[in-house]
């Protein structure tokens, strides 16, 4: 019989509601229990996708019945909850990015490494249709041998489309670290490991508005980066990710 994995689910914020659905549709993980700051968040989302528990972060960090922590927690605070859980014995997937900064992520795969457990991150869209259908577009040598690649992706700004914005514009997001890890997933796994980076960014705005709440909210984080890539292989790329344009 194949073994199920037992999940807890830490963050009910508005991206929880696509892991509650989609989890439920593998037979190899069960999501046992969710943990929010907001409790009645926790309840909510416990009573809507027939969660067995809703209980505090420490209560669901430290349940011995849960396999895998589900971070989907603020940026901010991602390498802090994927370390408590580590610490804990439990295995982690957490949301983009991994952590806020190079030294907090290097830890997260050290204490991982030490005890034994395992670290996954998003994005995942490399194992999907269109990035395995590049994939095998270029080992069958259809279009012949990569040189460069480029990647822009730049809009006016989640405060735009997102209920809640703020804290993608604080430490952990941004445009690099909030939409960029698309496409840097999509050119290493497609073009091999990167050796050589560089880049430039700035804050163009202090502060941005809302325009569904009319309110303001600070800017922690540049909203326009430049960068580029030199891969293992020789090719070049060009990354370009914004919330200014």
């Amino acid at each position: 019989m194949k073994r199920k994995f037992n999940v807890g689910l830490l963050g009910c914020g508005e991206i929880s509601d696509i892991y509650f659905r989609t989890c439920s549709t593998f037979d190899i993980i069960q999501i046992k229990a969710c943990a929010s700051r907001n409790m009645e968040k926790a309840k909510s989302k416990a009573e809507k996708y027939q969660i067995p528990k809703a209980c505090t972060i420490d209560e669901l960090i430290h349940d011995p019945d849960l396999d895998i922590i589900l971070n989907l927690t603020t940026p901010d605070v991602h390498a802090e909850m994927t370390l408590a859980a580590l610490e804990a014995g439990k295995h982690v997937y957490s949301e983009k990015p991994l952590a806020a900064n190079l030294r907090d992520a290097k830890k997260i795969l050290d204490v991982a490494k030490e005890k034994g457990l395992r670290v996954g991150c998003a994005p995942d869209t490399f194992l999907g249709g269109r990035l395995q259908a590049c994939r095998e577009v270029i080992d069958n040598g259809i279009i012949g041998e990569p040189l460069g690649a480029s990647a822009f992706v730049v809009y006016p700004g989640p405060e735009w489309i997102h209920p809640n914005p703020d804290f993608l514009f604080k430490e952990g997001a941004g445009p690099l670290l909030d939409i960029g890890p698309y496409y840097v997933t999509a050119l290493i796994s497609l073009l091999g490991p990167v050796v050589t980076c560089s880049g430039m960014a700035k804050k163009t705005y202090l502060k941005r508005t809302v325009p569904s709440k009319e309110r303001q909210i600070d800017v922690e984080v540049p909203t326009h980066v430049t960068g580029s890539l030199q891969f293992k292989n020789g090719v070049l790329a060009t990354l370009v990710t914004s919330y200014d344009v």
